[in-house]
């Protein structure tokens, strides 16, 4: 084989490498399921969305958010709800949406679409038990989407959410994270934060609280408003 055809081989994996890559985690990607990231670019509006609750720290959460009249979107673990029935509740009677956020927050890629349906309808039902709600949007652990996930959407009529735009506040402190939000966000942007760590019992999440509590009344000065994703998308609670 010639060194051309090897360049041009090698350039080829590496092209469906990328692609590949894309299909699983980009955040505009609906290879594996219908998926949204954004809602209407023309309205001041912004949705808040937390993953991997509810924790012992949700209830300060709720309060911060309650202080400024702010709706969210809480992404929930099975496991967690499961563990913490009362505060699960509390997000529901604060008014607040709730998604699905799998059973156990495992990574899908490499998975079966058994497993992957199996964790998402366990989600469903723990928080319709426990909860008034009946999820209508699901997030993938780590923003990892795979093969079976967009049967197992449709089977439970789930609409897959991205972001625009994601705190990292597992790793920054809240400063760091108060900037981003502060500095980056536009019209119609979904905000991924975290108000639990996967299915830990008591994670520290100060940061976050810290940021959210900083930065809200600085992007309410600047004309923004909160829906929840379902308002920003303009769909149904």
């Amino acid at each position: 084989m010639s060194k051309g055809a090897l360049i041009g081989g090698s350039a080829g994996i590496l092209a469906a490498a990328g692609a590949f890559a894309y299909a699983v985690r980009g955040r505009s990607s609906s290879v594996f399921g219908p998926s949204v990231y954004h809602g209407d670019r023309q309205r001041s509006a912004l949705a808040l969305t937390f993953d991997d609750g509810p924790s012992e720290s949700t209830p300060e959460l709720l309060k911060i958010l309650a202080r400024h009249s702010v709706p969210a979107t809480f992404f929930m673990c099975g496991e967690n709800v499961q563990r913490l029935p009362a505060v699960a509740r509390e997000v529901d009677s604060a008014g607040h949406e709730i998604g699905n956020h799998t059973n156990s927050h495992p990574r899908f890629d490499f998975l079966s679409p058994e497993f992957i349906y199996r964790e998402m309808a366990q989600a469903q039902e723990t928080i319709q038990r426990h909860t008034h709600q009946s999820p209508r949007l699901f997030r993938a652990p780590y923003g990892v989407r795979w093969f079976g996930l967009r049967s197992a959407q449709r089977r439970l009529d789930l609409l897959g959410v991205m972001w625009s735009v994601i705190g990292r506040d597992w790793r920054w402190p809240a400063d760091r994270i108060e900037r981003l939000l502060v500095n980056r966000l536009r019209n119609g942007d979904i905000i991924c934060l975290h108000d639990g760590r996967r299915t830990e019992r008591a994670p520290d999440v100060r940061a976050t609280l810290h940021a959210v509590q900083s930065a809200i009344p600085r992007l309410l000065e600047r004309g923004f408003r909160f829906e929840t994703v379902s308002q920003i998308l303009c769909r149904t609670k």
